[in-house]
C-alpha cells in the first residue's frame, strides 16, 4: 500500500472509532471493551502483587461501605456490577478504578479525605473515569499519536515540507501538548462533574467535594502551571465543582428522600 493509502486507511479507522462520553463529548475509542477489561484485570493483579493489601478490618469495611454505595448508584452498562474493592498500604493520597470493575484506595488518601462524603468524592471521580471509557480513550489517543508520528517518519524526505507541516498540524504540532495533555485535563474535569452527580445520587453530600479539594490543595503543596499538567489546578477544580454543586444538591436531596443515607464509619 502506498504511503498516502496508509494515511487514508488510518484516518478512516479513527473516524469509525469515534464515540461519545456520558457528558456528551466526542471521544476516540479504538479498543473493544473486553480488551480494556482484560487490561484492567492485569493492572489490578499487578498492583496486588507489588503493593501490600491493608488488613485492618475496620478501615477496609469503611472503604468498601463508601465504594459500594457509590457503585450502587450507577445506571446503564455498569449497573449491578460486583466491583472488587481493596485498600492498599501506600502513603500517597490516591485511589483508582479500572475497567472490569476494580477499585483501589491508598491508605494515604484517608488522611486527606476525612469524611465519608469526601472519600465518596474521590471514588465517584475514579469510577466516572471507567463509566466514561477514559482508559480506552487514553490508550487509543496514545496509539493514534504514535501511529501518526510513524506516518510522518514514513513520508520522509521525498515528500514536500508543506505536506509534513500539514500532517504535523493535524496531529497538534507538539503531540504532547497538542493531543495528550489537553485530553487529560478534559477527562479529569469530566470525571469531576460526572463523579459529583454519582456520589450525590448515592446520598453523599456534594458540598464536601469542595472541602476535599481544599484539603488536597493544602496537602499537595505548590502545583506546576495548569497548561503543563494533565490535571486541572486545585483552584479551577474547586471553582468548577462549586458551580455544579447546586444541581448536584438536587440529586442528593432526592436520594436522601428515597432512603439513600449511607452511614459508613
Amino acid at each position: 500500500m502506498s504511503k498516502t493509502g496508509t494515511i487514508l486507511v488510518c484516518t478512516c479507522l479513527l473516524l469509525m472509532a469515534c464515540a461519545t462520553t456520558p457528558m456528551g463529548r466526542k471521544q476516540l475509542r479504538l479498543f473493544p471493551e473486553a480488551e480494556m477489561e482484560q487490561m484492567g484485570l492485569s493492572a489490578y493483579q499487578e498492583m496486588k502483587k507489588n503493593t501490600p493489601v491493608a488488613s485492618d478490618e475496620k478501615t477496609v469495611a469503611y472503604v468498601r461501605c463508601v465504594a459500594k454505595a457509590v457503585t450502587g448508584a450507577i445506571t446503564g452498562e455498569y449497573a449491578g456490577r460486583d466491583w472488587e474493592i481493596n485498600v492498599f498500604k501506600d502513603d500517597t493520597a490516591n485511589a483508582f478504578a479500572l475497567p472490569g470493575g476494580k477499585i483501589g484506595v491508598h491508605t494515604g488518601l484517608l488522611k486527606v479525605a476525612k469524611t465519608q462524603d469526601q472519600l465518596a468524592t474521590v471514588l465517584g471521580h475514579e469510577v466516572a473515569h471507567v463509566l466514561s471509557s477514559h482508559g480506552n480513550e487514553r490508550v487509543s489517543t496514545q496509539f493514534a499519536t504514535q501511529t501518526g508520528l510513524q506516518l510522518v517518519a514514513l513520508m520522509g524526505a521525498a515528500e514536500s515540507s508543506q505536506d509534513r507541516r500539514l500532517l504535523m498540524g493535524l496531529l497538534g504540532v507538539g503531540a504532547q501538548v497538542g493531543i495528550l495533555l489537553p485530553y487529560g485535563r478534559l477527562q479529569e474535569s469530566e470525571a469531576d462533574m460526572l463523579g459529583l452527580d454519582l456520589m450525590a445520587r448515592a446520598g453523599f453530600d456534594p458540598k464536601e467535594s469542595v472541602t476535599l479539594w481544599q484539603n488536597m490543595s493544602e496537602n499537595g503543596g505548590k502545583q506546576p502551571p495548569q497548561f503543563l499538567s494533565t490535571h486541572p489546578s486545585h483552584e479551577s477544580r474547586i471553582r468548577d465543582l462549586s458551580a455544579r454543586v447546586p444541581d448536584a444538591m438536587q440529586l442528593y436531596e432526592a436520594a436522601r428522600r428515597s432512603g439513600q443515607q449511607p452511614h459508613c464509619q
